[in-house]
């Protein structure tokens, strides 16, 4: 919407009923409107994303609202800033287990590749003279910091990908205990699965490392950024393999990845990170025979179905997951979004029945460790009540880590080293059998 401040009046620039239209922003010459443009889920589908241009003067009847100024690119824009001749806007978008930087100008032509390591982007912001452009660059392996990336002559399609010019930073260097590298494998589909996978300093054919599997949340998204909340560094200190895998539902390998989860979230998603995880047992610098997996959110989720279907893992942690789905769907603060993908739990019952960890309870048998903050709305609490009561009910072998003032992240600094402290000693009981260790903290 565009509010005149002098008169106050209002008019809707981007409307439509299945869309959102998001982070909308000025051209420099203030004769457009970039924005964000989110088709919802449908039953059948998932919705695509991609950049828009709307233009600021009055639209003649029958003409379109806006231009697709990504039409054809199989990538979604996360966020996006005007070149300063507004000629052309600058995006980025996950890509293969990175989130590089693309140039698209407003000419029609293609989006054009700007950064080419493995880094992730974001915080876009142009040089006024339009030399380059300034983004905060992470990776898997490096925290956040700022960067220059210099684009030739300010002309979009004319960049050279390569390497930015990192600059200062008031963190400082952070160096991680050990190394990250990228594997893959193919699915029973053809299609294939990468992951990077962080190894502990002194991992060996002598000295094989235990393997956790870390499941990301979403589950529309990617690993491929420095994560504060979800470090494998903590643990590969401790000396565990860990494996981050980008299944079936994950961003950067096109629309098709998507759908292959849209309506079976406990069908390839899970099938892929067991297929990932059989490759990289067979390294001989990973223990096969002392591995755990772990997820929040989405990837609770999978912790949940993954525990009812598999014995392979010596034991699971499920922070935040999703346990019973019609429950789940009619609880959350965000219930049509979830609707539109599972339908209506009461005459749709079938995705639900498909899909939900809670109807696997019995099968059961690797000890869980279930973690939740009382003030969680989008998954909210009573999932984990009712699975620890699942797993108690059935003699289930499980602890349960209760914050009562944390959201669905845990955000608190004393209550992160609560978290992480209380789930290596529950992998180091279960995975490396030591003798548990309740933690000062608790």
């Amino acid at each position: 919407v565009l509010i005149d401040t002098a008169t106050a009046e209002r008019r809707t620039l981007l409307s439509e009923p299945a869309a959102d239209f998001s982070a909308p922003k000025f051209s420099p010459d203030g004769q457009h409107v970039l924005a964000i443009r989110e088709e919802h889920d449908t039953y059948d589908e998932p919705g695509d994303v991609t950049l828009v241009l709307a233009a600021l003067g009055d639209r003649e009847p029958g003409h379109p609202q806006y231009r697709d100024l990504l039409a054809g690119f199989d990538r979604r824009p996360l966020e996006a800033a005007w070149a300063p001749d507004s000629k052309s806007v600058y995006f980025t978008a996950d890509d293969n287990g990175r989130r590089p930087v693309f140039r698209v100008g407003l000419d029609g032509g293609g989006p054009v590749r700007v950064t080419a390591d493995d880094a992730a982007y974001e915080s876009l912001c142009p040089a006024p003279d339009g030399s380059c452009l300034y983004a905060l660059r992470s990776a898997i392996s490096a925290p956040p910091a700022p960067a220059r990336i210099r684009v030739a002559n300010g002309t979009a399609g004319q960049e050279s990908p390569g390497s930015p010019e990192l600059l200062p930073t008031p963190g400082g260097e952070v160096t991680v205990p050990g190394t990250v590298t990228e594997v893959a494998t193919t699915a029973a589909d053809g299609t294939r699965i990468r992951a990077w996978l962080v190894l502990p300093e002194g991992a060996s054919a002598e000295h094989p490392a235990p393997l956790l599997l870390w499941v990301h949340g979403g589950p529309v998204m990617s690993w491929n950024a420095w994560q504060w909340r979800w470090n494998p560094w903590l643990m590969a200190a401790r000396g565990y393999a860990v494996l981050l895998p980008d299944p079936a539902l994950s961003t950067g390998y096109g629309q098709h990845m998507i759908a292959r989860g849209h309506d079976q979230w406990g069908g390839n998603p899970y099938t892929d990170v067991m297929a990932i995880t059989d490759e990289v047992i067979e390294r001989l610098d990973i223990d096969g025979e002392r591995t755990a997996m772990m997820g929040g959110s989405y990837g609770g989720y999978m912790a949940n179905w993954i525990a009812g279907h598999t014995d392979r893992f010596k034991a699971i942690v499920s922070h935040a997951g999703l346990w019973a789905l019609d429950q789940m769907f009619r609880t959350t603060d965000g219930p049509p979004f979830w609707r539109r993908m599972f339908g209506d739990p009461a005459t749709h019952p079938e995705r639900y029945e498909a899909n939900s960890p809670h109807l696997h309870a019995d099968k059961i048998v690797t000890p869980m460790l279930v973690i939740h903050g009382d003030k969680d709305y989008r998954v909210p609490v009573g999932e984990a009540l009712r699975l620890w009561w699942d797993l108690i009910f059935r003699g289930k072998q499980a602890r349960f880590l209760y914050f009562p003032d944390e959201n669905h992240w845990i955000l608190k600094p004393g209550d992160v080293q609560v978290w992480y402290e209380t789930v290596l000693a529950f992998l180091a009981e279960h995975v490396l059998d030591q003798e548990w260790k309740r933690p000062e903290l608790l």
